[in-house]
């Protein structure tokens, strides 16, 4: 008799020996082997069981063990309009993150039900903007005289919440391949942008690809009063950067750069928008995760990359590009340690859940905050 998944210990999260890591590859950081042998076997008999009544997404900074099940790999709102093009499977699990889920509940059909394997996965910055903070920050800007000149933006790293607040008020939700088409729309539409919940990306996208100024930028923080901003402050600024950060992003520095250049001639530095804009400055290129991908895999053979986002993608795209050298920007371990709460043993309990018709960790947004927030996707989906 087989261990029920709830029954084994959770800390024990790996799949095996990696094959980038047996060739040497320099991405450091092991997880260990998989807590029960038989779980990749249980996993493809459950699948294979619900057969096309379930649709299994997986975001790229997925563990391996998790990625091979997926049907789909992408980013989050790739994966959020997979969902929605497949209304055949009543089922959709989704290996990400919490606000990714809820996307794909507001983009699926009503009798679609969206799965998180663990609940517990969540993202730390979309826990930067709370509903009731925002809700503040507007009273700020109204109290400032602003509120009618300003736009919202919400970056997709978001929570339903927060991307219905912006439907409400007239705004967009934007990724980071189109935060630039996504703030010029609202510059047509308002002298000033507040941009959610991501200041990296929003201030990356304002200075080196809209050519504002830094000082045309403000922070608002929402665990200071008004903000930690004077109304002045608010009505000479063009954008108001929400004090949010992305974990693993945030974590990379200019010297994390020069470092890799002492260390590897004629590297080339690559990094993610979320960045820190003295770290996307000294990088050779920037771009969104399938940018980075694709980048890689156009790649000159004998190439070297230091790239800067998540390890798991990193390490894959090590594995996938032997003939090229690949690997992670900093010297230490940076997983992102939500999207790593989705392991093989939560995803078995959910596969074999569903086989034994019982449907657990339904993501489910209101009907209303899934209406205005649908308002915001579909007006970036409209953007020229």
């Amino acid at each position: 008799m087989t261990t029920p998944v709830r029954d084994l210990p959770l800390l024990l999260l790996g799949s095996g020996a990696d094959p980038a890591s047996e060739r040497g590859v320099d991405c450091p950081g092991e997880l260990p082997p998989a807590s029960d042998p038989l779980l990749v076997e249980r996993a493809a008999a459950a699948k294979a069981a619900l057969g096309d009544r379930v649709f299994v997404l997986g975001h790229h900074y997925q563990r391996d063990e998790v990625i091979r099940f997926a049907d789909v790999t992408g980013d989050s709102f790739k994966l959020a309009q997979q969902a929605a093009a497949r209304p055949d499977a009543p089922y959709v699990v989704f290996c990400g993150v919490h606000f990714m889920a809820e996307s794909a509940d507001i983009l699926t059909a009503g009798h679609q039900r969206v799965i998180l394997p663990d609940l517990g996965a969540g993202c730390s910055m979309a826990d930067m903007a709370t509903f009731d903070q925002v809700e503040e920050c507007w009273d700020v800007l109204e109290d400032a005289g602003i509120a009618d000149d300003v736009v919202p933006v919400t970056y997709m790293n978001s929570s339903a919440d927060i991307k219905g607040f912006v439907g409400r008020h007239g705004g967009v939700v934007c990724t980071s391949s189109n935060a630039k088409r996504a703030l010029d729309w609202a510059y047509s539409k308002g002298r000033k942008v507040l941009f959610l919940p991501d200041q990296h990306l929003g201030r990356n996208t304002a200075v080196l690809e809209m050519g504002l100024s830094l000082d045309d930028c403000v922070v608002y923080s929402p665990h200071r009063r008004e903000g930690g901003l004077t109304q002045r402050q608010l009505q000479d600024a063009k954008m108001i950067l929400w004090r949010g950060h992305c974990s693993v992003h945030g974590r990379f520095s200019k010297e994390s750069v020069d470092d890799v250049r002492a260390r590897v001639p004629g590297v080339n530095v690559l990094v993610h928008p979320e960045c820190r804009h003295e770290v996307v400055t000294a990088a050779d290129q920037i771009g969104s995760t399938e940018y980075i991908i694709k980048t890689i895999e156009a790649a000159e053979p004998g190439s070297s990359w230091a790239v800067g986002t998540e390890l798991n993608l990193v390490r894959r795209l090590a594995g996938a590009h032997p003939d090229k050298n690949v690997m992670f920007l900093d010297k230490t371990v940076c997983y992102c340690s939500t999207m790593n709460r989705i392991d093989l043993p939560h995803l078995v309990w959910s596969l074999e859940s569903l086989v034994r018709g019982e449907v657990e960790n339904v993501i489910q947004v209101d009907e209303e905050t899934a209406r205005y927030a649908r308002v915001a996707l579909d007006q970036m989906l409209a953007l020229p």
